[in-house]
């Protein structure tokens, strides 16, 4: 497999997680404590993508770095509230369980893409 089919397949992946994040947020019951924990997932989880499209636009190695650092921030903040979802039951359980274990893989996946271009 090509390094562009390979962004390109993470780039999907990760709008895929941000496509389910939003569902499993959608389906919380409303107070004020699952608007801001949900308002954040939201935040950090639909970022992960829209910044790793960024990075696979960068205009330097330097600028890749940056940016997939980014993306590191906003998927280790994911696994955060995702893991705050789990201690208060907020969320359908399945949806939640899978979405976690999303969050650790992407996480994984861009440490190892982040330091390896911090190598070069």
């Amino acid at each position: 497999m090509s390094s562009t089919e390979a962004n390109r397949l993470l780039e999907e992946r990760t709008l895929a997680f941000a496509v389910s994040i939003v569902h499993f947020v959608a389906g919380f019951a409303r107070s004020d404590a699952s608007g801001v924990v949900g308002r954040q997932l939201l935040k950090s989880g639909t970022s992960i993508g829209a910044n790793y499209r960024e990075a696979n636009r960068a205009e330097s190695r330097d600028d890749f770095i940056h940016k997939t650092a980014i993306v590191l921030k906003e998927a280790a903040e994911s696994d955060y509230w995702l893991e705050l979802c789990v201690r208060t039951d907020f969320g359908d359980v399945v949806q939640r369980e899978a979405l976690c274990r999303e969050a650790r893989e992407l996480l994984a996946i861009f440490t190892t893409i982040n330091r390896r271009a911090k190598g070069r």
